[in-house]
Protein backbone atom coordinates (compact mmCIF):
# COMPACT_ATOMS: atom_id res chain seq x y z
CA UNK A 1 0.00 0.00 0.00
CA UNK A 2 1.04 3.45 -0.66
CA UNK A 3 -0.10 5.31 2.27
CA UNK A 4 -1.65 3.44 5.72
CA UNK A 5 -5.26 2.47 5.38
CA UNK A 6 -5.76 5.13 8.72
CA UNK A 7 -5.02 7.95 6.50
CA UNK A 8 -6.89 6.71 3.28
CA UNK A 9 -10.43 6.16 4.99
CA UNK A 10 -9.94 9.43 7.06
CA UNK A 11 -8.99 11.41 3.78
CA UNK A 12 -12.21 9.66 2.25
CA UNK A 13 -14.27 9.93 4.74
CA UNK A 14 -13.30 13.90 5.40
CA UNK A 15 -13.81 14.62 1.70
CA UNK A 16 -17.58 12.68 1.50
CA UNK A 17 -18.59 14.77 4.84
CA UNK A 18 -17.07 18.32 3.24
CA UNK A 19 -19.30 17.05 -0.19
CA UNK A 20 -22.66 16.18 1.74
CA UNK A 21 -22.76 19.27 3.18
CA UNK A 22 -21.88 20.97 -0.15
CA UNK A 23 -18.81 23.10 1.12
CA UNK A 24 -17.53 24.63 -2.25
CA UNK A 25 -13.80 24.52 -1.34
CA UNK A 26 -12.24 22.76 1.60
CA UNK A 27 -8.45 22.31 2.59
CA UNK A 28 -7.13 18.73 2.53
CA UNK A 29 -3.39 19.55 3.24
CA UNK A 30 -2.05 22.44 4.96
CA UNK A 31 1.14 23.69 4.13
CA UNK A 32 2.49 24.96 7.03
CA UNK A 33 5.89 27.09 7.58
CA UNK A 34 6.97 27.78 11.17
CA UNK A 35 10.35 29.50 9.90
CA UNK A 36 12.20 30.33 6.24
CA UNK A 37 15.66 29.68 7.50
CA UNK A 38 17.18 26.48 6.38
CA UNK A 39 20.92 24.79 6.36
CA UNK A 40 20.90 24.52 2.20
CA UNK A 41 20.64 26.80 -0.31
CA UNK A 42 19.32 24.51 -3.18
CA UNK A 43 18.84 26.10 -6.85
CA UNK A 44 14.97 25.58 -6.92
CA UNK A 45 13.89 26.62 -3.81
CA UNK A 46 12.67 30.04 -3.36
CA UNK A 47 11.81 29.97 0.49
CA UNK A 48 15.17 31.98 1.45
CA UNK A 49 15.03 34.22 -1.58
CA UNK A 50 11.46 35.33 -1.33
CA UNK A 51 11.26 35.47 2.22
CA UNK A 52 15.05 36.55 2.74
CA UNK A 53 13.67 39.46 4.99
CA UNK A 54 12.05 37.43 7.66
CA UNK A 55 14.84 34.28 7.74
CA UNK A 56 15.46 35.22 11.57
CA UNK A 57 11.51 35.05 12.77
CA UNK A 58 9.36 31.69 13.29
CA UNK A 59 5.77 31.32 14.26
CA UNK A 60 5.28 30.41 17.90
CA UNK A 61 3.74 27.14 18.61
CA UNK A 62 0.69 28.44 19.84
CA UNK A 63 0.42 30.73 16.28
CA UNK A 64 0.76 27.28 14.28
CA UNK A 65 -1.51 25.38 16.29
CA UNK A 66 -4.09 28.58 15.48
CA UNK A 67 -4.13 28.35 11.93
CA UNK A 68 -4.31 24.41 11.94
CA UNK A 69 -7.64 24.89 13.92
CA UNK A 70 -8.58 27.41 11.80
CA UNK A 71 -7.79 25.61 8.73
CA UNK A 72 -8.86 22.76 9.62
CA UNK A 73 -7.26 20.16 7.07
CA UNK A 74 -6.83 16.34 8.00
CA UNK A 75 -2.85 16.68 6.85
CA UNK A 76 -0.14 18.96 8.48
CA UNK A 77 2.54 19.36 5.88
CA UNK A 78 4.98 21.44 7.81
CA UNK A 79 7.74 22.56 5.81
CA UNK A 80 9.70 25.86 5.05
CA UNK A 81 12.99 26.59 5.58
CA UNK A 82 14.03 23.17 7.17
CA UNK A 83 11.51 22.30 10.42
CA UNK A 84 14.68 20.29 12.33
CA UNK A 85 15.80 23.72 13.11
CA UNK A 86 12.63 25.02 14.54
CA UNK A 87 13.54 25.21 17.97
CA UNK A 88 10.06 23.89 18.95
CA UNK A 89 9.65 21.47 16.21
CA UNK A 90 9.00 18.52 18.91
CA UNK A 91 6.14 20.59 20.90
CA UNK A 92 4.56 21.44 17.74
CA UNK A 93 4.36 17.70 16.10
CA UNK A 94 3.21 16.37 19.53
CA UNK A 95 0.71 18.73 19.98
CA UNK A 96 -0.74 19.22 16.14
CA UNK A 97 -0.96 15.16 16.47
CA UNK A 98 -3.35 15.82 19.46
CA UNK A 99 -5.57 17.15 17.25
CA UNK A 100 -6.11 14.11 15.73
CA UNK A 101 -4.25 15.33 12.55
CA UNK A 102 -1.85 13.74 10.59
CA UNK A 103 1.33 15.07 9.78
CA UNK A 104 3.97 14.86 6.85
CA UNK A 105 7.21 16.40 8.08
CA UNK A 106 9.57 17.92 5.32
CA UNK A 107 13.12 17.87 5.79
CA UNK A 108 16.25 18.03 3.75
CA UNK A 109 17.38 15.22 6.24
CA UNK A 110 20.98 17.05 7.26
CA UNK A 111 19.83 16.90 10.59
CA UNK A 112 17.42 13.84 10.55
CA UNK A 113 19.54 10.98 11.90
CA UNK A 114 20.87 13.48 14.40
CA UNK A 115 17.42 15.01 15.61
CA UNK A 116 15.73 11.26 15.28
CA UNK A 117 16.04 10.18 19.28
CA UNK A 118 13.61 12.96 20.17
CA UNK A 119 10.79 11.57 17.25
CA UNK A 120 11.31 8.50 18.91
CA UNK A 121 11.58 9.42 22.22
CA UNK A 122 7.38 10.67 21.35
CA UNK A 123 6.61 7.79 20.16
CA UNK A 124 7.40 6.11 23.54
CA UNK A 125 4.53 7.88 24.93
CA UNK A 126 2.53 8.18 22.00
CA UNK A 127 1.35 5.12 19.77
CA UNK A 128 0.10 8.05 17.34
CA UNK A 129 3.41 9.10 16.61
CA UNK A 130 4.89 6.27 14.55
CA UNK A 131 1.24 6.17 12.86
CA UNK A 132 0.72 9.26 12.25
CA UNK A 133 3.58 11.11 11.65
CA UNK A 134 5.30 10.88 8.06
CA UNK A 135 9.10 12.00 6.89
CA UNK A 136 9.12 13.56 3.71
CA UNK A 137 12.71 13.47 2.93
CA UNK A 138 13.97 15.87 0.00
CA UNK A 139 16.62 14.00 -2.79
CA UNK A 140 16.33 15.35 -6.18
CA UNK A 141 18.23 12.43 -7.31
CA UNK A 142 21.72 10.44 -6.99
CA UNK A 143 24.51 11.73 -5.72
CA UNK A 144 25.89 13.86 -7.98
CA UNK A 145 22.33 15.33 -8.77
CA UNK A 146 21.13 15.98 -5.26
CA UNK A 147 24.58 17.42 -4.09
CA UNK A 148 24.37 19.12 -7.46
CA UNK A 149 21.49 21.02 -6.60
CA UNK A 150 22.01 21.95 -3.57
CA UNK A 151 25.53 23.34 -3.45
CA UNK A 152 26.94 21.08 -0.66
CA UNK A 153 28.85 17.75 -1.28
CA UNK A 154 27.75 14.82 0.98
CA UNK A 155 24.52 16.17 1.76
CA UNK A 156 22.91 13.01 -0.33
CA UNK A 157 24.98 10.62 1.76
CA UNK A 158 23.34 12.69 4.90
CA UNK A 159 19.96 12.28 3.56
CA UNK A 160 20.20 8.63 3.32
CA UNK A 161 21.36 7.51 6.14
CA UNK A 162 18.97 9.53 7.98
CA UNK A 163 16.14 7.80 6.08
CA UNK A 164 17.85 4.61 6.96
CA UNK A 165 18.12 5.69 10.89
CA UNK A 166 14.36 6.52 10.48
CA UNK A 167 13.03 3.30 8.64
CA UNK A 168 14.94 1.35 10.97
CA UNK A 169 13.24 3.40 14.02
CA UNK A 170 10.09 1.68 12.33
CA UNK A 171 8.42 5.16 11.05
CA UNK A 172 7.28 5.75 7.42
CA UNK A 173 9.56 7.48 5.08
CA UNK A 174 8.68 9.08 1.92
CA UNK A 175 11.16 10.92 -0.29
CA UNK A 176 10.24 13.77 -2.42
CA UNK A 177 12.14 14.67 -5.36
CA UNK A 178 11.62 17.22 -8.17
CA UNK A 179 13.19 16.91 -11.83
CA UNK A 180 14.86 19.61 -13.95
CA UNK A 181 15.20 20.56 -17.28
CA UNK A 182 18.82 21.27 -17.07
CA UNK A 183 19.42 17.24 -16.53
CA UNK A 184 17.94 16.38 -19.69
CA UNK A 185 14.26 13.98 -20.27
CA UNK A 186 16.66 10.45 -20.31
CA UNK A 187 18.98 11.46 -17.76
CA UNK A 188 16.67 12.66 -15.28
CA UNK A 189 14.68 9.44 -15.72
CA UNK A 190 17.64 7.11 -15.41
CA UNK A 191 19.09 8.68 -12.54
CA UNK A 192 15.63 8.43 -10.96
CA UNK A 193 15.64 4.54 -11.57
CA UNK A 194 19.22 4.53 -9.94
CA UNK A 195 17.91 6.40 -6.82
CA UNK A 196 14.92 4.14 -6.68
CA UNK A 197 17.45 1.75 -7.08
CA UNK A 198 19.52 2.63 -3.92
CA UNK A 199 16.44 3.08 -1.62
CA UNK A 200 14.63 -0.16 -2.29
CA UNK A 201 16.71 -1.88 0.32
CA UNK A 202 15.70 0.83 2.57
CA UNK A 203 12.32 -0.33 2.14
CA UNK A 204 10.50 3.44 2.01
CA UNK A 205 6.88 3.91 1.46
CA UNK A 206 6.69 6.05 -1.81
CA UNK A 207 8.85 8.64 -3.62
CA UNK A 208 6.96 11.85 -4.35
CA UNK A 209 8.18 13.33 -7.85
CA UNK A 210 7.04 17.11 -9.01
CA UNK A 211 8.39 18.53 -12.49
CA UNK A 212 10.12 21.80 -11.33
CA UNK A 213 8.74 24.84 -12.32
CA UNK A 214 10.11 27.88 -12.62
CA UNK A 215 8.34 30.29 -10.55
CA UNK A 216 9.29 34.24 -10.19
CA UNK A 217 10.87 33.31 -6.52
CA UNK A 218 13.33 31.10 -8.07
CA UNK A 219 16.65 33.18 -9.73
CA UNK A 220 18.08 29.97 -11.47
CA UNK A 221 17.48 30.32 -15.68
CA UNK A 222 14.61 29.35 -17.68
CA UNK A 223 16.73 26.59 -18.85
CA UNK A 224 17.18 25.10 -15.61
CA UNK A 225 13.61 24.41 -15.08
CA UNK A 226 10.94 22.60 -17.58
CA UNK A 227 7.73 23.73 -19.86
CA UNK A 228 4.74 21.99 -19.99
CA UNK A 229 5.58 20.15 -23.49
CA UNK A 230 9.01 18.57 -21.37
CA UNK A 231 7.32 17.70 -17.81
CA UNK A 232 4.87 15.17 -20.32
CA UNK A 233 7.82 14.14 -22.13
CA UNK A 234 9.80 13.02 -18.90
CA UNK A 235 6.63 11.52 -16.74
CA UNK A 236 5.51 9.41 -19.92
CA UNK A 237 8.97 7.66 -19.39
CA UNK A 238 8.75 8.02 -15.99
CA UNK A 239 5.81 5.75 -16.41
CA UNK A 240 7.08 3.26 -18.96
CA UNK A 241 9.91 2.82 -16.49
CA UNK A 242 6.77 2.33 -13.60
CA UNK A 243 6.13 -0.46 -15.85
CA UNK A 244 9.03 -2.40 -16.51
CA UNK A 245 9.98 -2.28 -12.85
CA UNK A 246 7.16 -1.02 -10.30
CA UNK A 247 8.96 -2.33 -6.92
CA UNK A 248 11.72 0.62 -8.07
CA UNK A 249 10.22 3.57 -8.55
CA UNK A 250 7.44 3.58 -6.13
CA UNK A 251 5.80 6.92 -7.10
CA UNK A 252 2.98 8.22 -4.77
CA UNK A 253 1.36 9.97 -7.79
CA UNK A 254 -2.48 8.58 -8.19
CA UNK A 255 -3.33 7.23 -11.50
CA UNK A 256 -5.14 10.35 -12.11
CA UNK A 257 -2.71 12.50 -11.19
CA UNK A 258 -0.08 10.80 -13.71
CA UNK A 259 -2.28 10.91 -16.60
CA UNK A 260 -2.25 14.38 -15.86
CA UNK A 261 1.51 14.73 -15.72
CA UNK A 262 1.65 12.37 -18.75
CA UNK A 263 -0.43 14.92 -20.63
CA UNK A 264 -3.39 12.78 -21.10
CA UNK A 265 -5.79 13.89 -18.99
CA UNK A 266 -6.74 17.96 -18.33
CA UNK A 267 -7.40 19.00 -14.48
CA UNK A 268 -8.55 22.33 -12.75
CA UNK A 269 -5.82 23.42 -10.49
CA UNK A 270 -7.26 23.14 -6.66
CA UNK A 271 -4.41 25.26 -4.94
CA UNK A 272 -7.19 26.57 -2.80
CA UNK A 273 -7.61 22.83 -1.06
CA UNK A 274 -3.86 23.14 -0.17
CA UNK A 275 -3.22 26.38 1.77
CA UNK A 276 0.26 27.85 3.00
CA UNK A 277 0.68 29.51 6.63
CA UNK A 278 3.79 30.91 6.72
CA UNK A 279 5.07 34.08 9.00
CA UNK A 280 3.80 36.71 6.94
CA UNK A 281 0.02 35.27 6.96
CA UNK A 282 -1.91 33.16 4.46
CA UNK A 283 -0.08 33.02 1.28
CA UNK A 284 -2.33 34.52 -2.23
CA UNK A 285 -3.05 32.16 -4.43
CA UNK A 286 -0.94 29.56 -3.95
CA UNK A 287 2.25 27.68 -2.35
CA UNK A 288 4.46 29.14 -5.20
CA UNK A 289 2.71 31.95 -6.41
CA UNK A 290 2.99 35.20 -4.18
CA UNK A 291 0.46 38.17 -4.72
CA UNK A 292 -0.56 39.02 -1.22
CA UNK A 293 -0.71 37.44 2.27
CA UNK A 294 -4.10 37.46 3.98
CA UNK A 295 -4.23 37.48 7.67
CA UNK A 296 -6.76 34.62 7.98
CA UNK A 297 -7.70 31.61 6.28
CA UNK A 298 -11.34 32.61 5.74
CA UNK A 299 -9.95 35.87 4.39
CA UNK A 300 -7.60 33.93 1.94
CA UNK A 301 -10.37 31.66 0.74
CA UNK A 302 -12.87 34.70 0.17
CA UNK A 303 -10.47 37.21 -1.02
CA UNK A 304 -9.02 35.45 -4.01
CA UNK A 305 -10.13 35.14 -7.21
CA UNK A 306 -9.50 31.14 -7.60
CA UNK A 307 -10.70 31.38 -11.26
CA UNK A 308 -8.04 33.35 -12.01
CA UNK A 309 -5.39 30.83 -11.35
CA UNK A 310 -4.15 28.24 -13.40
CA UNK A 311 -3.36 26.58 -16.77
CA UNK A 312 -5.00 29.09 -19.30
CA UNK A 313 -5.91 31.34 -16.64
CA UNK A 314 -2.68 33.40 -15.65
CA UNK A 315 0.28 33.07 -17.89
CA UNK A 316 2.62 32.55 -14.99
CA UNK A 317 0.49 29.10 -14.83
CA UNK A 318 1.89 27.94 -17.83
CA UNK A 319 4.18 25.47 -17.26
CA UNK A 320 3.19 24.82 -13.40
CA UNK A 321 2.23 20.96 -13.02
CA UNK A 322 2.87 21.02 -9.56
CA UNK A 323 1.19 18.82 -7.04
CA UNK A 324 0.22 21.76 -4.64
CA UNK A 325 -2.83 22.61 -7.30
CA UNK A 326 -3.29 19.74 -9.45
CA UNK A 327 -2.83 16.55 -7.27
CA UNK A 328 -5.88 17.83 -4.84
CA UNK A 329 -7.80 18.14 -8.21
CA UNK A 330 -6.70 14.69 -9.29
CA UNK A 331 -8.38 13.54 -5.68
CA UNK A 332 -11.47 15.77 -5.45
CA UNK A 333 -12.31 15.83 -9.43
CA UNK A 334 -11.33 12.49 -10.19
CA UNK A 335 -14.62 10.70 -9.51
CA UNK A 336 -15.57 8.75 -12.28
CA UNK A 337 -16.02 5.02 -11.55
CA UNK A 338 -13.28 4.15 -13.63
CA UNK A 339 -11.04 6.36 -11.81
CA UNK A 340 -12.13 4.85 -7.97
CA UNK A 341 -11.49 1.66 -8.96
CA UNK A 342 -7.91 2.63 -10.47
CA UNK A 343 -7.10 4.42 -7.80
CA UNK A 344 -8.36 1.64 -5.20
CA UNK A 345 -5.98 -0.89 -7.40
CA UNK A 346 -3.39 1.50 -6.95
CA UNK A 347 -3.27 2.16 -3.60
CA UNK A 348 -3.39 -1.87 -2.77
CA UNK A 349 -0.62 -2.37 -4.85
Amino acid sequence: MYFPLDLTFRMARYIACQKICRVPKFPLVLMLEPLHRCNLRCSGCGRIREYADTLNQELSVEECLESVKECNAPIVSICGGEPLIYQNIAELVERILQLGKFIYLCTNGQLLEEKLGIFTGLAAVNRLVKKRLYWNVHLDGTAAFHDGITGKPGSFDKAVAGIAAAKHAGFYVYTNSTLYRQHGVESSVEDLAKLGEILLPLKIDGMMVAPGYGYAAVQSSEEFFLTREDTHKIFRSIRERMRQSPKTLRLTATPVFMDFLCGERELPCAAWANPTRNIRGWKSPCYLITDRHFETYRALIDGTDWTKIGFGSDVRCTDCLMHCGYEPAAVLFGTRLSDLIRTAVWQLG
